[in-house]
């Protein structure tokens, strides 16, 4: 054996000993862990007294094999007897992490947390949709609490702010709808029915629509923010303790002013995407402007109007209230107003156009179409 190196002699004193010499360290146990393991039967005692050096490793063999053996051990020197003991004190069963359930279960169990989680929180939207209607009921019997300056300001930010961008989006989908339907239309020699296409789907279905998606990236993000960091720094606490009620002071005029702006900035779009349309009708169909427009208006019905007002302050609603609400529900840290705010933005997309099909199902069954 090299130097050193671990070694162990077996001597028959009736109930068996084993002596150990040499360094009981990693780097000098060679061969040994596999020569203690071929022994059989129990040991009576191991005698380190004449072991150089015992490390974490050597002293895990030797408990390891005096409590396979009942074995006695002895011959340590104080801080190698309380290293062992701590080895032996850190021997703990360790578990054995849950075998991987199939693919099957692991889908139809994500599956049915996201159904449960998606049921909890319509439940939660919900309750905060009865606790604005609340708040509304208690702000129009006591008008003194209206907080009117507060109401302005967001039908500045809701409506006139976003009148560019709004604008500009229904003027692009506008050129963009005329000319992808007189592409198709050319075919059948019907061009001119280019002008129903634009009419009728701008004024009862894309013009709001695209509306609401709109206020929804802008507003609805907006009010979930807002909300989240006031929760976030204790303001809306503060103003429970003085005695406002956060849904009067700051759902309240948020609400009114989406579902106000909603069927303005809805009727504004669909002019616009005319517009849009007007103007690709005369650059590539040669239909004069003022053509269009009497075209429009022969070929358009009312109820088209009406299907796109009614559904706009429905719209305003569901975002008004699907970004205060996921803002009230912020707490811990910051992040959560970032993943607040992009949730209440998924959400409210999601159910317009979920309520929008309801609209389209509801008005062919009465005979809007």
């Amino acid at each position: 054996m090299m130097r050193g190196s671990a070694d162990f002699e077996r001597i028959e004193d009736g109930g068996g000993t084993l002596r150990f010499t040499g360094n009981l360290s990693l780097a000098c146990l060679r061969d040994l862990p596999d020569r203690l393991n071929a022994i059989e039967g129990p040991v009576a005692m191991l005698d380190l007294s004449g072991v150089e050096r015992l490390d974490t490793v050597g002293a895990w063999l030797i408990h390891r094999f005096a409590r396979d053996h009942q074995s006695e051990v002895r011959g340590l020197e104080p801080d190698e007897q309380h290293l062992l003991e701590q080895v032996a004190a850190a021997e703990q069963p360790v578990e054995l992490p849950p075998r991987p359930a199939s693919p099957l279960i692991r889908v139809v169990g994500e599956i049915g947390e996201a159904v449960t989680k998606s049921a909890g929180t319509m439940l939660g939207l919900l309750g905060f949709l009865g606790a604005t209607l609340i708040a509304f009921w208690n702000v129009f019997t006591h008008p003194k609490r209206f907080r009117f300056n507060a109401t302005i300001q967001r039908f500045e930010v809701v409506g006139v702010s976003a009148l560019g961008i709004i604008g500009l989006m229904s003027f692009l989908i506008g050129i963009v709808i005329a000319q992808q339907g007189a592409v198709q239309l050319r075919q059948f020699g019907a061009e001119v029915y280019t002008i129903n296409l634009v009419g009728r789907i701008t004024l009862r279905e894309l013009g709001v629509l695209m509306t609401a998606i709109m206020v929804a990236g802008r507003s609805g993000s907006a009010f979930a923010a807002q909300l989240g960091t006031m929760k976030l720094t204790e303001e809306i606490d503060a103003m429970r303790t003085i005695g406002v009620s956060p849904m009067e002071a700051l759902v309240v005029p948020r609400t009114l002013a989406v579902v106000l702006m909603m069927p303005l900035l809805g009727f504004y779009a669909s002019v616009v995407a005319i517009i849009g349309g007007a103007l690709l009708s005369w650059a590539t169909l040669g239909i004069p402007f003022v053509t269009f427009i009497e075209r429009i208006r022969e070929v358009v019905p009312l109820t088209d109007l009406w299907v796109g007002l009614v559904k706009a302050p429905v719209f305003g609603l569901i975002i008004a209230v699907s970004g205060c609400f996921q803002g009230m529900q912020v707490e811990g840290d910051a992040e959560q107003v970032g993943s607040r705010t992009t949730t209440a933005v998924v959400q409210a997309i999601f159910l317009v156009i979920v309520v929008d099909a309801f609209f389209a199902v509801f008005f062919s069954e009465i005979g809007w179409i």
